[in-house]
């Protein structure tokens, strides 16, 4: 159903809201946006975009997927949600209004993220299940220099500690006081185990709520501590001699009446929650490409790193790639830790889904858990080590592809590989751990 443009429009006069900034977010996960008067919203409708921003890379390079440079380069229209209106306290006059991306004729698109994930919790809903979602992001705040960027704090061991002793000029309690303000969940946040690296934890809601909440804080970290003339960045390996960011997703499944069905009556994990693991650690290659986009991802993973290694899962074992917290009842849920900090949150919450989706439609048996530090678990196979490794896998795996849609699998896999290229190009030495001066040029501000 079209949105009612009148309602809004009365919506955000009453708030003395003047200009609505439509975001959404395009395949890289990078936020796109055009600022709306709300004096013209009425007339404004369906604001119009080129779809060449599907295929655009994060250098301004335009590749020709799903034929959209060799039609022409055609519109696609998008649609406000009234429902993700959320204000912006830095900024007053202004709010954000999330849009879905649509096919000229109105039609879903199968290349918008928001889209992708809809199509996937549809599935879902066939099953009679509701997957519930609790987002934790980690990012670090960085000086900008002549030379580029630089860590505003040197000292390590600050883990779990706030105020001024890692946080000097209060930036990061100003971004939790604006944070706060917009009313997406925020509830706490702290240091966190890197020099100059933080944490903010959301509250866990339905998939695509929660998976809208995480971009709106994406994209409000990002410009509250621009406005502080500093960086805010969630790439996951930014740098060499520190540890990295992930985008840790706790999963649950509830049904019609919002029972969790992750555990049963002896307290033990359910079949359905079983099932969800199988299916989890069997597409995990497969989900590697999606859950860590980008070259630079695979520097933060590896044995030792308290970063994914291996495709297992453990109870209560932040080692493993798939943790399962101890609460038990209505807190029954899986962490996914395989996800980097630069993940576009709808096709991250999407393919995570998408995995456990396979596991429930095949009935899929998890293996053992592991037991103990999970590097050493021989048993499980070791995850990509690079994104080139990650997309061959997403390229041969139907069962993603089937669940997610082809288009949308093919137009990312085109982006990635063409980042690999480049890099390699760039690059004489591909095997490095070092974090190179072409990651940060490519990534750091973006994401």
């Amino acid at each position: 159903m079209a949105t009612d443009l009148s309602a809004l429009r009365a919506q955000l006069d009453s708030e003395n809201v003047d200009v609505v900034r439509l975001v959404f977010a395009d395949i890289l996960g990078i936020t796109r946006s055009k600022d709306l008067l709300v004096s013209q919203l009425e007339k404004t409708k369906s604001p119009a975009f080129c779809q060449g921003v599907w295929v655009t890379t994060t250098q301004g390079g335009v590749l020709d997927g799903h034929e959209i440079m060799s039609t022409g380069l055609p519109d696609l229209i998008t649609e406000l949600d009234p429902s993700t209106v959320t204000m912006l306290p830095w900024e007053p006059g202004v709010a954000f209004v999330i849009a879905d991306a649509l096919n000229p004729d109105g039609t879903a698109s199968e290349l918008s993220p928001r889209g992708i994930l809809r199509r996937v919790i549809e599935q879902y809903t066939e099953l009679g299940l509701t997957p519930v979602v609790g987002p934790e992001l980690e990012f670090y705040i960085a000086n900008v220099t002549e030379e580029g960027w630089e860590r505003a704090i040197h000292r390590t061991g600050r883990v779990y500690t706030t105020g001024a002793w890692v946080d000097p000029d209060g930036t990061f309690l100003h971004l939790l006081r604006m944070l706060d303000q917009m009313d997406i969940g925020v509830f706490a946040g702290n240091h966190e185990f890197s020099p100059s690296q933080y944490e903010i934890n959301l509250w866990h809601s339905e998939a695509m709520d929660a998976a809208d909440r995480s971009f709106l804080f994406k994209t409000a970290v990002k410009d509250i501590v621009a406005r502080e003339g500093k960086l805010a960045t969630f790439l996951g390996k930014p740098w060499t001699d520190e540890g990295g960011s992930g985008f840790h997703l706790h999963l649950s499944v509830v049904d019609a009446d919002g029972n969790n069905l992750m555990h049963g009556d002896d307290g033990e994990l359910s079949p359905l929650a079983h099932e969800l693991i199988a299916g989890i650690v069997h597409n995990a290659a497969a989900l590697s490409a999606v859950t860590n986009p980008t070259v630079n991802a695979y520097k933060r993973l590896g044995p030792d790193t308290l970063a994914p290694y291996r495709a297992n899962w453990g109870h209560d074992n932040r080692s493993a790639m798939l943790r399962v917290p101890p609460e038990r009842g209505a807190g029954t849920r899986l962490e996914i830790r395989l996800g980097d900090g630069a993940a576009n949150p709808y096709l991250l919450t999407a393919a995570i889904l998408a995995a456990g989706l396979d596991g429930i439609r095949h009935n899929r048996m998890a293996p053992a858990p592991c037991v103990g530090w999970a590097y050493e678990d021989a048993a499980a196979a070791v995850l990509p080590t690079t994104l080139e490794e990650a997309l061959d896998a997403l390229g041969g795996n139907d069962a993603m592809r089937a669940i997610l849609g082809a288009p949308i699998v093919d137009v990312f896999m085109m982006l990635k590989r063409d980042e690999v290229e480049r890099y390699r190009a760039a690059t004489t030495d591909h095997t490095t751990r070092d974090v190179t001066r072409w990651e940060l040029d490519e990534y750091i501000s973006d994401y």
